[in-house]
């Protein structure tokens, strides 16, 4: 089955920003840091610190919010999960793919064949991350 590659522009990523900062006021959720995992968590974790004037860190603890740009197998954020009790944040969750629910999610996929490029990511993104490669 061919994959249908999705390019998102950077006003729909302000968007889901938008969304999940909506989110996170309705659940009413708590968190003294935002953590963005390397690589696509970093800048949707960044412009959320700036939007909610939370500061941004390098460590994670059990108060931090830790932001991913997509839960796909959810094997990261599960793996973290078992380490830490923080809450968890993504720009687009796959529920027919994913091991993991996050704590938040701006938007749902439930296409397996759907593959989401961010306007930070190159425009011949392959369909695996690049470091699985090697």
């Amino acid at each position: 089955m061919e994959t249908n590659k999705i390019y998102l522009s950077w006003e729909q990523v302000e968007g889901l920003i938008k969304d999940l900062i909506l989110d996170i006021k309705l659940k009413n959720l708590k968190f003294n840091k935002i953590h963005g995992l390397s690589r696509g968590g970093l800048i949707p974790a960044v412009l959320l610190s700036h939007q909610l004037s939370i500061p941004y860190t390098d460590s994670i603890d059990d108060d931090t919010l830790v932001v991913d740009d997509i839960c796909d197998s959810g094997e990261t954020l599960k793996n973290l999960t078992s380490k830490f009790k923080v809450k968890t944040a993504v720009l687009h969750y796959k529920p027919i793919t994913s091991s993991f629910t996050p704590t938040i999610y701006a938007d749902t996929i439930y296409s397996k064949n759907d593959w989401i490029i961010y306007p930070w990511e190159r425009k011949d993104s392959k369909t695996i991350q690049d470091y699985k490669l090697n």
